[in-house]
């Protein structure tokens, strides 16, 4: 099921202010490469529910057609979740990142830039590399396939999506891996507390992504927590309440 699945109103970007004792404390949440706002709504919602501030935005090139991610340049991406910070900022004391898959990657992107600012981040399978393709590599492959086939909407849970695209976009993910790869550089600057989800049985993304980002993190504080009944999506997935629940103590341990 693609984006043309998706209820009306879903290609959009997501905000709702808190209320209560939380409603100056600030998440936001952001999705992955070929994915939608609707991966992270139910966990938007949650936070929600519990007085947080929340912000969930579509990124750039997603929720159209794949051949609009073929068109973005990688800086679009942070720049827009940027932005999306600096809207927190100015109505909360507090903020914290959610990122899901190259939304995690593109979430440490931001907190090397914005480190003494941010109070926390939580990634949930978070993309810093594809093991044997380089940026190159995609850029070759591009060249000649514009489109390969997408493992996307790896849930395990029957009859969930994430309303992400069908493909794969090949000069997309060329872009994807140049970011990444200043990622991985300037891991060690992120020092602020990390809490890490990684799913045991996952389709999309190796295990390799999880021990790169606990090995390279400047971070004395951070944890990791297995996800043993969900794939790749598993903020959509059977174990979404065990992120949901940790995410919110991670959060609340951190609450000034």
């Amino acid at each position: 099921m693609a984006v043309e699945t998706a209820p009306a109103g879903c290609m959009q970007d997501w905000s709702a202010s808190g209320s209560g004792k939380n409603a100056r404390i600030g998440v936001l949440l952001v999705h992955g490469f070929t994915g939608t706002p609707p991966s992270m709504r139910p966990w938007g919602e949650f936070l929600l529910s519990k007085g947080y501030t929340v912000r969930i935005p579509l990124l750039p090139g997603h929720g159209t057609k794949p051949e609009d991610l073929n068109r973005v340049k990688w800086q679009e991406w942070p720049a827009k979740v940027q932005s999306e910070l600096e809207e927190l900022f100015r109505v909360c004391d507090q903020v914290f990142i959610c990122g899901l898959s190259m939304g995690g990657g593109t979430t440490l992107y931001i907190a090397e830039e914005n480190n003494a600012r941010l109070s926390g981040i939580i990634l949930v399978n978070p993309m810093i590399h594809i093991p044997y393709v380089s940026a190159p590599i995609c850029y070759l492959i591009s060249r000649f396939q514009k489109m390969r086939t997408s493992v996307g909407n790896d849930i395990k849970r029957p009859g969930i999506t994430e309303h992400g695209y069908d493909v794969n976009p090949m000069i997309g993910l060329y872009q994807l891996l140049l970011m990444l790869k200043i990622v991985r550089k300037n891991l060690g600057k992120v020092t602020i507390p990390v809490q890490l989800f990684h799913s045991v049985e996952d389709h999309t993304l190796p295990v390799s992504n999880t021990e790169i980002i606990m090995a390279g993190l400047g971070s004395s504080n951070k944890s990791r927590i297995e996800l043993v009944n969900s794939y790749h999506v598993a903020t959509l997935d059977y174990d979404q309440e065990l992120i949901f629940q940790n995410s919110l103590t991670f959060i609340e341990d951190l609450r000034k």
